[in-house]
């Protein structure tokens, strides 16, 4: 039997390189995995009293869940929203997921008609791209500008708004450059999605791994409908619990069908992980000291990697501002082939920028989350390769 036409145009490079990685594990390769961003696989840990409270939500519960999430939750999230961002977000605004992928699909279902299109940054994370042509809606990529930290290019941004857009897309932190939008830039963006009367989707998986500045999100906006998806996977350690949620900020009630939509295919699935839900209580209500230690980890992995790989010949990086990824540019004429060139060489497994959209190609991920150890010594294996090529 033929699948189903929708599914050809899905791919996940992050996780296509793995296959070849995989196969030279069988044979016997250590390898060094730098494709993933799961800090779990590395020197983080979920915090001791959100594990103690997933197991005593696993002694007290284990049913159905409201479909829209546990109320308990839902009210942590709109609390998390005013300490960070001053949003008075009420349980109605919120909704719960399995994982920030879920809010993702469900927002697209919901949002997204046939031939509509969407704003995205170029590079981008690859689900953004696929699941809108899986809904036979049309990913548009705008312009950022590596050259300043991947910012992104408002007069290009501007240029591919049309009367099919719906929607524009922020990812900051972004993966996979690593670059951190500027309140002036966020703010801008707003205004054309006030302009155009279309919604801003921003991504803030990220907002607590943050470097030399702060996050800041277009919730903040007065005017413009958001929705912003989030979750426990980065900022509480936590990525296989599967627990995400989207807020949304109305507009003059722009969003009220949206949402009615998105609550009927959660229907659908029934519930989100009920255990994991009530960790969640625990995790943002409780002691928030982790995060900084977290940051600052990171950040020192980050200045090793941005030191060390602009050290090494036909190969240069921008600083990542956020989350645990740099995007170098790479001296070749194709770099999924690099990549799979790189693996077999040292043992090393990158993802390839083109994986990322076109406005990728030349260039590969890396994470950063490793201790410098390990880095170093995949820095050093990369290096040897790059002068022997």
């Amino acid at each position: 039997m033929k699948a189903a036409d929708r599914t050809e145009s899905v791919t996940f490079a992050i996780g296509d390189v793995v296959i070849p990685a995989r196969k030279l594990q069988q044979e016997g390769a250590e390898i060094m995995w730098l494709n993933l961003g799961d800090p779990d696989k590395f020197d983080f840990d979920t915090p001791v009293h959100i594990k103690e409270a997933a197991m005593k939500a696993m002694n007290t519960y284990n049913g159905y869940m409201d479909s829209e999430g546990l109320p308990a939750l839902r009210e942590a999230v709109a609390s998390r929203e005013k300490r960070k961002n001053g949003i008075s977000a009420s349980e109605e605004d919120i909704l719960i997921t399995n994982g920030t992928s879920e809010a993702i699909q469900m927002i697209y279902g919901a949002l997204l008609n046939p031939g509509d299109e969407i704003l995205i940054p170029g590079p981008a994370y690859p689900p953004y791209m696929s699941l809108a042509r899986f809904f036979d809606a049309v990913p548009v990529p705008y312009r950022t500008l590596e050259e300043e930290n991947w910012s992104p290019d408002i007069d290009d941004m501007r240029s591919r708004l049309s009367d099919r857009t719906k929607a524009i897309l922020l990812i900051s932190p972004n993966n996979p450059t690593g670059a951190l939008y500027s309140r002036k830039h966020v703010e801008a963006i707003a205004g054309l999605a006030a302009e155009h009367d279309i919604v801003v989707v921003s991504d803030e998986i990220y907002d607590t791994m943050t470097f030399e500045e702060q996050h800041y999100s277009p919730l903040r906006a007065e005017d413009v409908p958001v929705i912003a998806i989030n979750g426990m996977s980065k900022a509480y350690l936590s990525t296989g619990w599967r627990v995400g949620w989207a807020i949304f900020k109305d507009y003059n009630g722009n969003l009220s069908e949206i949402k009615d939509a998105c609550l009927k295919q959660l229907r659908l699935r029934i519930s989100a992980n009920t255990v994991m839900q009530e960790a969640g209580v625990a995790a943002l209500h409780g002691p928030q000291d982790h995060i900084k230690k977290v940051a600052q980890k990171l950040k020192e992995r980050r200045d090793f990697m941005y030191k060390r790989m602009n050290e090494i010949s036909g190969m240069t990086a921008e600083k990542p501002m956020g989350a645990f990824y740099i995007f170098p540019k790479v001296d070749c004429e194709d770099d999924k082939k690099f990549v799979l060139d790189v693996l077999e060489n040292t043992h090393v497994l990158f993802v390839h920028g083109s994986g990322f959209g076109s406005y990728g190609k030349g260039h590969f991920r890396s994470i950063f989350l490793p201790p410098i150890e390990t880095l170093e010594k995949a820095m050093n294996a990369v290096e040897k390769y790059m002068k022997g090529r």
